[in-house]
């Protein structure tokens, strides 16, 4: 599961916090704690399609090109 890895990495790129991203997807509705990205980015838990998506436009992400944000 890369999921985590690339929301950690695109996450502290930008110098967001857990908090900040966490209050982010609540206006998409989408309800991920603190604690609940914890395990996200340590690859513990999967992550929905609908939440990646989220997430990716939140922290501009382009889902076409994964393996870019991955090196």
């Amino acid at each position: 599961n890369i999921s985590g890895t690339l929301i950690k990495k695109a996450r502290e790129d930008r110098g967001m916090s857990k908090v900040e991203l966490s209050q982010l997807l609540d206006t998409y509705g989408i309800y991920i704690n603190t604690d609940e990205l914890l395990r996200i980015e340590k690859n513990q838990v999967l992550v929905k399609d609908f939440e990646l998506v989220a997430v990716a436009s939140i922290l501009d992400i382009d889902l076409n090109n994964l393996k870019n944000y991955l090196n």
